[in-house]
């Protein structure tokens, strides 16, 4: 019998036997032949849409969906080329989905990539766009098969460090600190073995393009670029993104040099910006060679980066699938954990404690979708990595992954794990949500969702 409900103890299940056996049993979950349809949408926007100060387009925008069906239900993966999605987009999507493609409402994942090159703002419209990927799909479904494999990828590193000459928190590459390598690998393909579509799941922050001020799907973009074209035909390559609250591109000039020359320039025009970072590439130089060439080298980093990433999604692909299920159970459940909220009351971006008052409690998201032998996770904010590690570990299913930004946008900024509360970084002094709270509710959240999907 389906699970469903919170985990209970002992006791309390003793206590409720009586009434439970007079309460109608849940429906089966059964097993059915999968189906899976895949479509990539260009949502690049216009000329006219730019954001302001935009320096063009270095790379297209795509929303990217996986439909799939095993005769009794459906489920949909759509990723967004996008830094965030409100949580309001994500109701009217998965309302709509239901409603015109059979689509549950509880098994719809909404994923943002967290390209930080991607403008926030959408003409109207937007929603029009991220549907059509998702009709495409279901459109385009086909009797399918599935196998999951996992791989090692080095392109991210823990990006909180001690800075040597102030011993305050600052950003960096912390090769000691806490970093999941671990790509997740979803193969879909006919029953002839060509590819439909792969979701793959990692934990790295795309930034490396921000400074360009550019239009880029950062690393997620130029990896399912390079796995599509491997694939060939119309396969989509549908990026997820992992607990990367604290990870950062193995190689990111910006935390050097770029930020280097940045406080330099300001501090010349009578500014102290040494504790703060402003958005994108304001302040650079573009006219300084110096200037032109790092940026040109973010744009070859980039590229280097998703091409190491897509080969190690090829790999996995190669060689480390386990065997592939044609006959798949779908199912998908949703829970709010709620959190004590704060509210900072000074600034400064990291190396000292924020003072703080109380702020309204914060809800957040949480999701499991279940495929097959494959469990997927997801919370609706930047988590950092301890946390989604703890969730995988306790997960009696080894194929788990963890999805972040995904189903919306918490209003908790980032979600630390208890340890980091400690470390003046600008993601915990930034966060707000008390300490204490969100790993437990998290982990505990998701494993329940695990026990109402079995």
């Amino acid at each position: 019998m389906r699970k469903t409900g919170l985990r209970r103890t002992l006791t309390t299940l003793a206590l409720a036997a009586t009434a439970l056996a007079a309460l109608p049993v849940a429906a089966q979950v059964q097993a059915g032949q999968l189906t899976a349809g895949a479509a990539r949408v260009d949502i690049t926007p216009a000329a006219g849409e730019l954001p302001p100060g935009s320096q063009g387009i270095l790379d297209s925008l795509y929303a990217r969906a996986i439909v799939l069906g095993n005769g009794q239900t459906r489920a949909a993966l759509l990723t967004v080329d996008a830094g965030g999605l409100p949580t309001a987009l994500w109701e009217e999507l998965r309302t709509r989905a239901e409603a015109e493609l059979g689509i549950p409402r509880d098994q719809f994942l909404l994923t943002a990539t967290h390209t930080h090159s991607a403008p926030f703002q959408r003409a109207p419209g937007y929603a029009d766009q991220l549907f059509a990927a998702v009709r495409q799909a279901a459109a385009a479904m086909q009797p399918a098969r599935m196998a999951f494999g996992t791989g090692q990828s080095w392109i991210n590193v823990n990006r909180n460090i001690i800075d040597p000459q102030t011993r305050r928190w600052w950003e960096g590459p912390n090769y000691e600190g806490p970093s999941d390598k671990t790509v997740g690998v979803l193969r879909l393909e006919s029953l002839e073995g060509a590819p439909i579509a792969v979701y793959y799941n990692y934990a790295v922050h795309p930034v490396i393009t921000g400074n360009l001020d550019m239009i880029s799907g950062d690393i997620p973009g130029a990896a399912s670029a390079y796995l599509e074209a491997s694939m060939g035909g119309d396969a989509v390559a549908v990026w997820s993104s992992g607990a990367s609250g604290d990870q950062n591109p193995i190689f990111f000039n910006q935390t050097y040099d770029l930020r280097a020359i940045r406080v330099a320039d300001y501090a010349a025009r009578g500014e102290d910006i040494s504790n703060a970072m402003p958005p994108g590439g304001q302040g650079l130089d573009r006219n300084n060679p110096r200037v032109q060439l790092l940026l040109d080298q973010q744009k070859q980093v980039n590229a280097a980066l998703g091409l190491m990433l897509a080969e190690e999604v090829l790999h996995v692909m190669r060689a480390n699938l386990q065997r592939p299920e044609q006959e798949v159970v779908i199912d998908g459940a949703l829970q709010t954990a709620t959190c004590p909220g704060r509210r900072r009351l000074d600034t400064g971006r990291a190396g000292y404690a924020g003072t703080y008052e109380d702020a309204d409690p914060i809800p957040l998201q949480l999701s499991m979708l279940r495929l097959g032998d494959v469990y997927i996770g997801g919370v609706d904010a930047e988590v950092f990595n301890p946390i989604a590690t703890r969730f995988k570990a306790a997960s009696p299913h080894a194929n788990t992954m963890f999805a972040s930004l995904t189903n919306g946008t918490a209003r908790s900024g980032y979600i630390p794990h208890d340890a980091a509360y400690g470390q003046y970084t600008f993601e915990v002094i930034s966060s707000r949500l008390k300490p204490g709270c969100a790993e437990t509710a998290i982990v505990d959240g998701l494993t329940d969702l695990l026990e109402a999907v079995e």
